[in-house]
């Protein structure tokens, strides 16, 4: 296990790694630009690599695309029905690598669950049983068991009002069950990764903007400072996601958004299934409720084109909102409305432009580009093949093509292979010591082995900060000392996703700004 002071990020080692930047003025091996979880992840790659690496992000870890998923690692069955098998095989082999090996404290199995309603039809029922017995296929190519996922199966209606209880019983003619991967949260495991490459070497900077970019280098300048340092650097990767054509003019996003509402469990009667209900008239499509921590259910998603500006935080739109409650509603025995929602949260995938169809249509396969400065850009994807996003555009940055850069000095690198795939993420371990770590389950579902060292100290500190909020001081304090939270907006929007509910923020606010000054 990394010992906690090697990964921790905080305001104190950020000013260190920026002084150390600034004095030392020569180039470093690697510049990755942006900290989401694709950014992060080619810092991690790259530092266990034996390579020296900054990593530079504009807000905060988690603050674009990556913490706006549905939270599930997917073993890629909405592929599979679209006949992108690659991609499916792809993010299988990928949900097998996190759940066993490098984050089983943040991904856990879950039930996915899909009842046969009246409104359904034959061709709806039996695209859904392929797909499912499609990723019965899937997960045994990718060598991940039935113990860590059991295959799918015919359920009766009994059974599958066990796991909806608040679903119309009349007309239903039972379902189908399959299991697949689920984040504790997304955000938490960008910080993970991100920890974990601090503790093999990398400079992690957040708060940080990358200007006048290259193949060559950046400026980075210091957002609560305005301090600018010059940095060259052997290899750029240019992982913004979104935000990746305003770093690299010649790359061409068609932007497609992706909107989910956060209820109450309340709502659902006690909801223990990803419940996916097919959209009417729409073969492929689906809407899922998805259970979540601390009581909520997340319901989504969209897919809609969002063209224009891109914004820092993406917002949901009424036609959108309308669409996901009447999609649950018809299938639910008290309909949903907007009195329920706590809150909404949208996000914009990078997908490439393909000029024609809809956003539904295009390629999640990601890409690397290389400009003809060096500058190497990877975009497209999805949050459960992250590792393999990373692995890729390094590779591509440290190949032929790479080398072939002038004046870079990538020739002179040489790195062993890719280790990410067999690398423990920070609180990692195996589920046997997970469930022996001393500590309650709600810690070391997000901290895993490193629960312990959270609540470690007053026992004051594990009262919730505030009422109907489970979020402890503790925690708040963690975040701060460890992982690399720098203002009050980075505890309660990523840290502890307190602001996917705007009346829990405003509740959090005051512990949120007493965590720093107790620092």
């Amino acid at each position: 296990m990394i010992a906690l002071g090697n990964n921790s990020l905080n305001a104190a080692r950020r000013a260190r790694d920026l002084d150390r930047l600034d004095a030392d003025r020569g180039p470093v091996d690697v510049l990755v630009i942006g900290g989401g979880v694709t950014g992060v992840g080619v810092a991690l790659d790259a530092a266990a690599r034996g390579l020296s690496v900054v990593l530079a992000e504009k807000h905060d870890l988690a603050f674009g695309t990556s913490r706006w998923s549905s939270k599930l690692v997917h073993g890629g069955l909405r592929y599979l029905a679209s006949g992108h098998i690659g991609i499916a095989y792809e993010s299988a082999v990928e949900r097998g690598i996190l759940m066993k090996r490098t984050a089983p404290h943040l991904v856990h199995a879950v039930p996915q669950l899909a009842p046969w309603l009246p409104q359904a039809s034959k061709s709806q029922a039996g695209m859904i049983r392929g797909a499912f017995l499609g990723g019965d296929v899937l997960r045994t190519i990718a060598r991940t068991s039935e113990e860590v996922l059991p295959r799918s199966r015919r359920v009766s209606t009994a059974e599958v009002l066990r796991y909806a209880p608040t679903l119309r019983p009349d007309g239903l003619r039972g379902g189908f069950l399959t299991w697949d991967g689920q984040l504790y949260d997304d955000a938490r495991l960008v910080v993970a990764i991100a920890r974990t490459a601090a503790a093999y070497g990398a400079r992690v900077l957040t708060h940080c903007e990358a200007t006048e970019v290259t193949g060559g280098g950046a400026v980075l300048v210091d957002r609560f400072t305005g301090r600018r340092i010059d940095v060259p650097a052997r290899i750029v990767i240019n992982a913004t996601g979104i935000w990746a054509g305003e770093v690299a003019p010649g790359i061409r996003l068609r932007p497609s958004r992706g909107t989910h509402l956060v209820l109450p469990q309340s709502a659902f009667g006690g909801l223990s299934a990803v419940l996916t209900l097919p959209v009417p008239g729409q073969l492929r499509r689906v809407v899922m409720a998805i259970p979540a921590p601390d009581g909520r259910v997340y319901v989504g998603l969209t897919d809609e084109d969002a063209p224009g500006p891109v914004p820092d935080v993406p917002t949901a739109t009424e036609a959108e909102i309308s669409f996901l409650l009447d999609t649950v509603s018809a299938a639910v025995q008290v309909p949903l409305t907007r009195a329920d929602l706590l809150g909404t949260y949208a996000g914009l995938r990078p997908l490439l432009d393909s000029d024609h169809g809809p956003t539904a249509d295009i390629s999640r396969r990601h890409a690397v580009i290389t400009s003809p400065d060096g500058l190497v850009t990877i975009v497209g994807g999805k949050l459960t093949t992250y590792r393999r996003m990373a692995q890729d555009a390094l590779d591509a940055a440290l190949g032929p093509a790479g080398r072939s850069a002038a004046g870079r000095g990538v020739d002179r690198l040489t790195p062993g292979p890719c280790q990410t795939a067999r690398l423990p993420l920070v609180g990692a371990a195996s589920l046997v010591e997970l469930a022996a770590v001393r500590a309650p389950a709600r810690f070391v579902q997000r901290y895993g082995v490193e629960a312990p060292a959270v609540i470690a100290g007053d026992p004051a500190l594990l009262a919730p900060i505030a009422p109907g909020v489970p979020t402890t001081h503790a925690e708040l304090l963690f975040a701060v000392r460890h992982e690399g939270a720098m203002t009050p907006d980075d505890l309660l929007d990523r840290r502890t996703r307190l602001g996917l509910s705007a009346a829990d923020r405003e509740l959090a606010l005051p512990a949120a700004q007493a965590a720093f000054a107790s620092v």
